[in-house]
């Protein structure tokens, strides 16, 4: 049995709002907790939350930390919910009726907060126990809690209002959720039941109405996929309307992208690994994705792809999005060599080399003699975004590398470069000429100097939302880019320019225009509109 749906979610919400947000959780716990509980060290807490009667001491005890508590302290953290309504959905099992009877966890249960282009969002989520609580290695069908991939994609989702939304592979439904808050309705897939069972309980408990949230079980796109995808495809093309498809302005994924190796002996978990060799789950998602979006829509999406010899990463990637025939931006965020990437998801599954050390280098062997068979020389990982054209074929096809900071909620910066492309793919150098630009709000101008001399030597421009990108000028670029501040269109200053420099006019704008369309393109310089 898993986890249910309680008769009665309000008051188990309620009881939760009174005493387990994440503002309690941070008052019953000293930085110095807090911070060992991100590097998954529980003792820390466990001391400062020991003997405490305050409802975030007892309930991150017992959900989060693998405590047990007693029948009296649960129902005094839970005093409209209860021990007994909390067995029964599914949430803790008790050891008997007796008020100093020991109660334990069956499910991690804690509060949850996500910052994205929205603001901010607060729910409770379950999932299952993981490593911390259990303090062994994961089932293969783990549910997965929110994670450091799953804030990524939630601040990096673009969130406009959508009509209909698709989350690809649920888990415990954050995506879900998040999702539920400018669309009109949402639509979570997943393969596992048991990720399902979780995405629902947590809906409930985050007062998400059933119908604008439908839950669909299978793999990948097949709970949504067209039932003549060739005749999909077919109709897309001639620019005619499929009726039997079933599109969406907005999909979401965060897949499970893990490269995993097969043979006996290999654990292979639900919510990470797709049952598929190297990084086809990625590719066939790509390709996959043009069946199911509306014209318009955008599909946001995690994952891995390898880095095979000889080949560059952006032109086996590039390969995918120029046969999905979609608009396509990908960024690389991070790089793993084969060794590096076995260590992290052997030790994701609990697997470690002081738990169990025969396990540790089977898995190591088997990782490295997997990426070795297909001449894999490093793991990327990174953020896809497509979008189907309104019309037309694609025009953005960018894959780069940054691997800096990321300026969360990057979903706004996101919606805000497409619209900069969208602006500029319109307009030739003459009517960018025409056009007037201002430096973007968050946008800095460091200026170095030799001492003792006027002028500087190096002219930067950084970015301080977004991908925090630093872009350095030359002196005609940098005396533009001053002269930019909404008043005069480009054409203008670049006239003065070459009169003041006494150069022909022609000369400098073929320096300056190509360059100033990049730094509208990421976001240094943005249109005024007349």
């Amino acid at each position: 049995m898993g986890v249910r749906v309680p008769a009665d979610v309000g008051a188990l919400r309620d009881d939760l709002a009174e005493g387990y947000r994440s503002a309690d959780v941070e008052a019953v716990l000293s930085p110095t907790a807090r911070r060992a509980l991100d590097r998954e060290q529980a003792v820390p807490a466990l001391r400062e939350t020991t003997g405490r009667a305050e409802p975030a001491a007892v309930l991150l005890r017992l959900f989060v930390l693998g405590a047990e508590v007693t029948r009296a302290e649960l129902d005094r953290a839970l005093p409209r919910t209860g021990t007994d309504a909390a067995a029964r959905a599914g949430l803790v099992a008790a050891a008997g009726a007796a008020p100093d009877d020991a109660v334990r966890a069956l499910v991690d249960l804690q509060p949850c907060v996500v910052e994205d282009a929205l603001g901010r969002a607060e729910w409770w989520l379950a999932s299952d126990r993981g490593e911390l609580a259990t303090g062994g290695a994961l089932r293969p069908d783990h549910v997965l809690g929110v994670g450091g991939a799953s804030l990524t994609l939630a601040g990096a989702t673009i969130r406009t209002p959508r009509r209909r939304t698709l989350d690809l592979g649920t888990g415990c439904g954050v995506q879900a959720l998040l999702a539920a808050r400018h669309s009109d309705a949402v639509v979570a897939t997943d393969l596992s039941a048991r990720a399902l069972e979780f995405a629902r309980f947590n809906a409930a408990l985050a007062g998400v109405e059933g119908s604008r949230l439908e839950l669909r079980q299978g793999s990948m796109l097949d709970p949504v996929r067209p039932p003549e995808p060739g005749r999909f495809r077919r109709l897309l093309a001639r620019g005619l309307p499929a009726p039997d498809a079933e599109l969406f302005d907005l999909v979401v994924s965060n897949p499970p992208f893990v490269i995993t190796p097969r043979g006996a002996g290999m654990p292979e978990y639900t919510y990470r690994d797709g049952g598929r060799s190297g990084d086809d789950l990625v590719r066939d998602l790509v390709l996959g994705l043009p069946e199911v979006l509306a014209p318009g829509g955008v599909a946001q999406l995690l994952g891995n792809w390898e880095h095979r010899r000889g080949v560059d990463w952006r032109q086996r990637v590039g390969e995918w999005v120029d046969r999905a025939g979609l608009d396509a931006w990908v960024v690389q965020r991070e790089v793993q060599d084969p060794a590096e990437y076995a260590e992290t998801w052997l030790r994701d599954g609990g697997t470690t080399p002081d738990r169990d050390p025969a396990a540790w280098r089977a898995g190591v062997e088997a990782w490295l003699d997997d990426l070795e068979s297909r001449d894999v020389e490093a793991v990327g990982f990174g953020l896809v975004v497509l979008r189907r054209p309104e019309r037309g074929g694609p025009t953005l096809r960018r894959l780069e590398e940054l691997t800096g900071p990321v300026r969360q909620p990057l979903g706004e910066h996101l919606a805000a470069a497409l619209a900069a492309h969208d602006w500029l793919a319109v307009r030739d150098d003459d009517e960018l000429g025409g056009a007037r630009l201002r430096p973007a709000p968050d946008v800095v101008e460091d200026r170095h100097h030799t001492p003792g001399e006027p002028e500087p030597t190096v002219v930067r421009l950084r970015q301080g939302a977004g991908f925090g990108r630093t872009v350095q000028l030359g002196p005609a670029l940098a005396g533009l880019v001053g002269a930019c501040d909404g008043e005069f269109a480009v054409g203008q200053i670049v006239g003065a320019m070459a009169a003041l420099l006494d150069t022909p006019v022609e000369l400098v704008a073929a320096e300056v225009m190509g360059p100033v369309r990049d730094l509208v393109r990421d976001g240094f310089l943005v249109p005024v509109e007349n």
